[in-house]
């Protein structure tokens, strides 16, 4: 089993002593570490990279999920801090989001967000589902954290902004009103590719301030910046404790697909 890690902003390597390598695909080049984590043998993409030099709106959605597909991955876990919609959300806590607010579905480029984009593209066709996120993988992020003794939420909406600039209040409150639980800036291109590409996929987030607004008084900056590097850690705790439970999770792939060949 080979299980695919995506991280993001404070999370930068997982993997102690692996040398990254380049994955070249079919949307270009892709940086992967590959190693064991926890005993499992595991994949991991950096969003931003180490030192950050790509911010969300640089990141290669397409690249890096193809790379993880193409290097057998069983399913992929992302991490992602967020700021919170729901005021109920208490920081330094987590998420493990059940349902997804992405109505653009476009990737950072403003080109359509799949992995069909040629006409006749062999496998092409409709992601068709319920529910975006893989039930047997949130079970083992469910699992990890609350072993790992963390506060987490069982469920929540994830509202994918395009950034790189943080929400106004009206955009907040919009998000409020049909139940977006947390935002941030780079999960939503990853769920709807994992989908495509048949791959069982999960998302956990880390509360690190209250969205614009949300709030009489705003989560200052520092906070802001102290909670991002808290992340890590609680991340590591989670990841150690859920990887090894997705041997025994159901890890069929979400939905169907209405094909055309």
């Amino acid at each position: 089993m080979r299980i695919g890690i995506i991280t993001g902003s404070g999370t930068y390597e997982l993997l102690d002593g692996a040398q990254p390598v380049e994955v070249e695909t079919e949307f270009g080049t892709a940086t992967v570490s590959e190693g064991a984590f926890a005993g499992v043998d595991v994949l991991h993409v950096s969003r931003h990279l180490p030192g950050h030099p790509r911010l969300s709106h640089q990141v290669t959605h397409q690249a890096n999920i193809a790379a993880l597909r193409d290097r057998g991955a069983d399913a992929i876990v992302a991490v992602t801090v967020c700021g919170a919609v729901d005021p109920s959300v208490p920081l330094g806590s987590l998420i493990v989001f059940d349902d997804l607010h992405f109505l653009v579905n476009r990737l950072p480029d403003g080109s359509i967000c799949t992995l069909h984009t040629e006409p006749g593209r062999p496998g092409r066709g409709h992601w068709v589902f319920e529910g975006p996120f893989s039930s047997g993988v949130r079970g083992a992020l469910l699992a990890g954290a609350q072993e790992a003794g963390l506060t987490v939420r069982d469920g929540g909406c994830y509202g994918h902004v395009d950034g790189p600039r943080f929400n106004t209040k009206a955009e907040i409150r919009s998000l409020a009103s049909v139940g977006v639980t947390a935002v941030s800036q780079t999960a939503g291109p990853e769920t709807v590719l994992c989908g495509e590409a048949e791959i069982p996929f999960g998302l956990i987030g880390y509360a690190t301030d209250y969205a614009n607004g949300v709030m009489d008084e705003p989560t200052p900056v520092e906070e802001l910046v102290r909670l991002v590097g808290e992340s890590s850690g609680s991340f590591a705790a989670v990841l150690t404790a859920a990887l090894p439970k997705l041997a025994a999770a159901d890890l069929t792939p979400v939905g169907s697909h209405f094909r055309f060949d």
